[in-house]
């Protein structure tokens, strides 16, 4: 798969990674969630999401961080080369996502990530996940920097935050990716800002639920524009959707996600599509009222704050 520089680093990436939420969420069995990552990297993709939170709650935080640590380790390609990027500030709590934004529980997670990735060299992507309205951007990101001076941490990133927030991060730490929700249902990133700040200043954009997340993903092939497209070219609807992003601006790295791997396969090919002016402008054409709208909520997760 062809590679890219993560933002403004020398850390080379594949153009499209693999978010592996859905492998501890859903749980899948473990030797199937290791087969399924063993596939991923196979395939030339470099760049992994996760989160330490990316667990069913607080009793086995750390799950998806230390899954593919596992499969990392029983990998019989070149490890080395794969690019783990892992979050924190967002905690499991009976099946909920609550934001913790305080620096010393930053701190205490990033050190117990660095653990379960290994704990032999440092975390190369650590994001804070959210910001926490109670705590000062620069308090949270204090933690990060000193991981980053503690060489616990190599790069730093954020997500969910605004340019306003991005700035305030930036005056404690360099900040390389932000990673915020961006799909056909959630276009803010083009509106609020954040994706052209992120091309001015060389810093890698993360689009998560770039296909719509589950329940509105599997319903793309509906879209006229999507359908007539992905069936002209061949594909399917969501790797179409992939491919879009890579077309869309130079500094976008989509993260597509899924338990099953021909699922994840489809949307990571991705990266042999090359869309037209035409096909892009026809997809960035498609307006809210053409998607289909089902239960699931297409708006950008706001998450309540730790009591």
């Amino acid at each position: 798969m062809r590679e890219r520089l993560l933002g403004n680093t020398e850390t080379r990436v594949s153009i499209v990674g693999y978010g592996a939420m859905a492998l501890s969420l859903e749980r899948v069995p473990e030797a199937e969630a290791i087969d399924t990552l063993h596939r991923v990297f196979d395939l030339g993709v470099t760049f992994i999401d996760t989160a330490y939170s990316y667990c069913d709650d607080e009793r086995d935080q750390h799950h998806n961080e230390k899954l593919i640590a596992r499969a990392l380790s029983s990998w019989t390609g070149d490890a080395s080369r794969i690019v783990v990027a892992t979050k924190g500030g967002a905690i499991r709590v009976n099946g909920r996502w609550l934001r913790k934004g305080a620096p010393e529980h930053l701190y205490d997670v990033i050190r117990a990530s660095h653990e379960a990735l290994g704990g032999r060299e440092p975390i190369a992507l650590w994001q804070h996940h959210w910001p926490d309205p109670r705590v000062p951007i620069r308090d949270s990101m204090a933690a990060a920097r000193r991981a980053v001076d503690e060489g616990l941490v190599r790069h730093v990133g954020i997500s969910n935050y605004s340019v306003a927030q991005i700035e305030e991060a930036r005056s404690v730490v360099d900040i390389v990716t932000v990673q915020n929700q961006y799909n056909l249902w959630c276009r803010d990133p083009e509106r609020d800002g954040v994706l052209a700040y992120c091309e001015r200043e060389n810093i890698c954009f993360l689009p998560y639920r770039p296909v719509g997340g589950l329940g509105l993903a599997q319903q793309l092939h509906h879209t006229r524009v999507l359908a007539e497209l992905a069936a002209a070219r061949g594909v399917s609807p969501w790797r179409l959707m992939i491919a879009w992003f890579l077309a869309r601006s130079p500094c976008i790295l989509p993260i597509p996600g899924s338990m099953r791997w021909k699922n994840a396969e489809d949307c990571l090919r991705a990266a042999e599509v090359a869309l037209t002016p035409d096909e892009v402008r026809r997809i960035d054409a498609i307006s809210i009222d053409e998607l289909p709208r089902l239960t699931t909520d297409p708006r950008p997760l706001v998450l309540p704050a730790d009591s």
